[in-house]
């Protein structure tokens, strides 16, 4: 169990299915062949989330001193697991990683994609020892990350086996998942931000400049309830631009019941929120509206799918 603190398996898991329902809740409905097979999809996904979860140790090495103060009852590395053993686990989360991604590049021709795998690990690391610190990059970098992991799907699975007879109706399936991609960069940049509210004191001791330290809670609080309304008017224009044009109405109900109120919600308990364990819970409401959000497309296939 102590294993599992310290990679975050919960946030690892949502990863993995999320990369699952884009392959065999959209993608293989699609009247195209894919590039990977079933096996080296799942070895993509084994990929992404070992990296990841090397990204989660390295972040616990380094945050020792911080979740001391903020959350001292989820301290791992040097309580239950020596630093030491945490190094070890990283170097070899990350060599099997890098090593699956190395694999499957090769596999596919492509040689030169292996690199997304070592960028994405060592900008991991860069985010653990110094970036989280700089002002608004830390977030940025996460949620660029996230949605990388959205992307890396297309990148491996379409983008090989492009040619000028399927070149539109790929261009089609990439700009759907582009556009999910973009909904959880923007969300989970959101989330980050309020992650820096609910850390602000532990922030602080260390030296770090976070957006809170900067402008202060209320502003950022402010700042967040404004941010929120991006996301809200992009699932409202996907809407009636998408699902509306296409008679899609589960898909639609759907949208509006699990995205679209709860970003209602997280805008106006955000007007009130002060504490900590405040903006703990509005965090956990963002990371549910991602996976919502990401399930969707499953949500809209077989919407399309079953159309009356």
């Amino acid at each position: 169990m102590k294993y599992l603190k310290l990679i975050r398996y919960q946030n690892l898991l949502m990863l993995a299915l999320m990369q699952l329902l884009f392959r065999y809740g959209f993608l293989n409905f699609q009247s195209i062949p894919l590039t990977l097979t079933d096996w080296q999809y799942c070895l993509l996904v084994f990929a992404t989330v070992l990296i990841a979860a090397g990204g989660y140790v390295i972040n616990n090495i380094m945050d020792q001193a911080t979740d001391t103060d903020n959350k001292p009852s989820k301290v791992v590395v040097g309580k239950s697991i020596t630093e030491t053993l945490a190094y070890n686990i990283y170097f070899a989360l990350n060599i099997l990683g890098v090593g699956a991604g190395f694999y499957l590049s090769n596999v596919i021709e492509k040689p030169g994609f292996a690199s997304i795998f070592i960028i994405i690990s060592a900008t991991l690391y860069l985010y653990a020892t110094s970036l989280k610190q700089m002002f608004l990059i830390g977030n940025f970098v996460v949620a660029l990350l996230l949605a990388i992991s959205v992307l890396i799907i297309p990148i491996f699975d379409l983008l090989p086996i492009i040619n000028p007879g399927n070149q539109v109706v790929l261009a089609d399936l990439f700009s759907i998942i582009l556009d999910y991609a973009l909904f959880a960069f923007v969300i989970n940049f959101i989330r980050e931000i309020v992650k820096d509210l609910e850390d602000v004191n532990g922030d602080y001791n260390q030296g770090m400049k976070t957006l809170p330290i900067i402008l202060g809670n209320s502003r950022t609080t402010k700042l967040v309830m404004v941010l929120s309304l991006i996301p809200l008017v992009m699932v409202l224009f996907y809407i009636k631009k998408y699902f509306f044009a296409y008679d899609l109405y589960l898909a639609t109900i759907y949208a509006l019941i699990t995205i679209v109120a709860p970003l209602i919600y997280f805008a106006i308990k955000m007007a009130d929120a002060k504490k900590t364990q405040d903006f703990h819970h509005l965090s956990a409401v963002l990371k549910i509206i991602i996976f919502f959000g990401l399930f969707s497309i499953a949500i809209v296939t077989y919407n399309i799918l079953h159309h009356a």
